[in-house]
């Protein structure tokens, strides 16, 4: 088995890298042959015994796609993109990243379909920014797609692009709208919905941290831990189930920024929460505005994903994976 992952030194990219290292991809047999590819060269993730290929490569250059292609893997999983507000501020880097370097790998893969007949699983990383106001509480897998930002826009057109190469026979594409991946570890990046992770990680940790919103906004999320599992099972599952309809809504978990705080509160105390400072800023506010409330996502759950069930579930996985399990 040989895997593709493009975005792999990002949070999520490394996470599963090093969860395909430890356990495989199960039901497929062993992963003899990874290749890693992001705008820099990625890591090897520790314990992988079988060959590795790191490559740092410019998706947006058409010439990219032959060179992360050429040992035909097996499964591909895409989730190199430019992060929503960046996405925003900088237009033509979004859809060159976003749009441009999907339609290369997507096309790449096209032309060795139509050379020899090779066809991989490819598991495209969506985002819930697909859908815009004016939106039900609970969005269902029935709810049209509106975007009303250029990240949400460029993800909403590789799912179907991926739809149309898939229905063509190029590829067995699946693509999956991850909810907001918090707690996300590390420092923080240019996507809008960083403070979500933010106002739980930095307490954590003892640090300061800005509530750019109202606490009464709500959102949906799950945690990396969910997000290496959305992807495991999209890679490994068989997708006659899903029939033609090759989009699914991941499964999440919707609270309110107050609910992130208690949650907070009971397993950090009042000393972390008052870590945190609320200070509005009319950009995040006018962006998360837009944004998806809640999802029932019965497509998904009915097809085996899965994801927690409670902040405290969240913040004790961040405690676990990233704190050594206590704070």
């Amino acid at each position: 088995m040989h895997v593709l992952i493009v975005g792999a030194a990002g949070m999520i990219g490394r996470k599963f890298a090093g969860a395909i290292a430890s356990s495989g991809l199960s039901g497929t047999g062993p992963v003899e042959q990874l290749t890693l590819v992001d705008a820099v060269t990625p890591e090897t993730p520790a314990g992988f015994s079988g060959e590795a290929t790191c490559l740092a490569l410019d998706i947006s250059d058409p010439l990219s796609a032959p060179k992360m292609l050429a040992g035909r893997p097996d499964v591909i999983v895409h989730l190199a993109a430019i992060v929503s507000g960046e996405a925003e501020q900088d237009f033509d880097k979004g859809y060159r990243v976003n749009l441009d370097g999907t339609r290369h790998l997507f096309d790449g893969v096209r032309q060795l379909s139509l050379t020899d007949g090779y066809c991989p699983r490819l598991v495209f990383a969506s985002s819930i920014a697909v859908f815009g106001a004016p939106m039900p509480d609970a969005i269902d897998d029935e709810y049209l797609t509106a975007p009303m930002t250029s990240y949400g826009t460029q993800k909403a057109i590789g799912e179907l692009l991926l739809q149309d190469y898939t229905r063509r026979g190029f590829f067995d594409g699946l693509a999956i709208r991850l909810p907001t991946i918090c707690i996300r570890p590390g420092l923080p990046n240019k996507a809008a919905s960083g403070f979500f992770s933010g106002i739980l990680r930095e307490p954590l940790s003892g640090k300061p941290a800005v509530l750019p919103v109202e606490d009464s906004v709500r959102h949906w999320h799950a945690s990396p831990r969910a997000a290496v599992g959305f992807l495991t099972r999209a890679a490994t599952m068989d997708l006659g189930p899903v029939g033609h309809r090759r989009v699914l809504t991941m499964p999440g978990l919707s609270a309110t920024v107050a609910e992130q705080i208690e949650a907070l509160r009971r397993i950090a105390g009042d000393k972390a929460v008052a870590l945190i400072e609320p200070r509005p800023d009319p950009d995040i506010i006018r962006i998360v505005a837009n944004w998806p409330r809640g999802f029932k996502a019965e497509r998904a759950t009915a097809l085996g994903f899965r994801a927690e069930s409670s902040f405290d579930e969240i913040i004790r996985i961040h405690i676990e994976d990233e704190l050594g399990g206590s704070l």
